[in-house]
């Protein structure tokens, strides 16, 4: 049996039929894990922009939806980290899905190992711009005046501000080598901080900054970024030694 780590999908970007075809990569990729998965943990920003309204929720994804269920009733428990996209994400998915959700970081012992798990976003020294704004979205009577906006606009607005905004990262991403320097990320610089707080931690696993990648944190801890299911399709697997980086159904670019 394995623990699974996938993480950002941001479903929505860049088109419809694009998040289609991902989506039933994603189930495929599910169908496959499921069979040994003893738990699976979403790493955050599952859809390029949510919103819960009272009684309203996007409409769209409902096979991953249904498939997520599909875990939680067999009994495997599926975790969600909020991310900087899921940041409006409240009870839906778990009453509904049965999905625990984690707005703060985790440290959990998993088969003897201890990990510490969190999105990333807003993590590590700099980037006040977003940690401002995160402050901003997070404020509870801005969420409340946004809920009187009829969906059609106030859904129809987000998305397109948030489509315009993920599409000019990605493009910055592929192009200028975001990450390519490690000890510069802030992910990086988090892990090691964390690591002389927390010294018993065994494993770091990141989503948030799109690169997968690995690396040595502190003394002994090993630091994992996830990646994404965007062009990478990647995810991490622990079975009880250490946590392998890997693609499903290798792409290339």
């Amino acid at each position: 049996m394995a623990v699974y780590f996938v993480t950002d999908f941001h479903l929505g970007i860049p088109s419809l039929e694009d998040s289609h075809e991902r989506e039933k990569k994603l189930l495929r990729f599910l169908d496959m894990i499921r069979p040994d998965c003893e738990e699976l943990y979403l790493m955050g920003d599952l859809f390029d922009f949510w919103f819960e309204y009272k009684t309203v929720v996007p409409k769209g994804f409902v096979r991953l939806q249904g498939k997520l269920a599909e875990f939680t009733d067999a009994g495997i428990p599926v975790h969600l980290f909020i991310g900087n996209h899921d940041l409006w994400c409240f009870g839906y998915l778990h009453d509904e899905l049965g999905i625990e959700l984690h707005r703060e970081p985790l440290v959990k012992t998993i088969k003897g190992k201890k990990f510490f798990l969190v999105h990333g976003d807003g993590r590590g020294p700099g980037d006040r711009g977003y940690k401002f704004l995160k402050k901003v979205f997070e404020f509870k009577p801005n969420q409340w005046l946004f809920k009187w906006l009829h969906p059609n606009l106030g859904i129809g607005l987000a998305l397109r501000w948030s489509h315009n905004h993920r599409l000019k990262k990605l493009k910055n991403e592929v192009e200028r080598g975001y990450y390519d320097d490690i000890p510069k990320t802030r992910l990086y610089q988090y892990a090691q901080e964390q690591a002389q707080l927390n010294p018993s931690i065994d494993f770091f696993v990141f989503g948030h900054q799109h690169k997968p990648m690995q690396y040595k944190t502190g003394d002994h801890a090993l630091t994992t970024v996830v990646g994404n299911w965007i062009y990478d399709f990647s995810y991490a697997v622990f079975e009880g030694e250490s946590v392998q980086l890997k693609r499903f159904e290798e792409v290339t670019h």
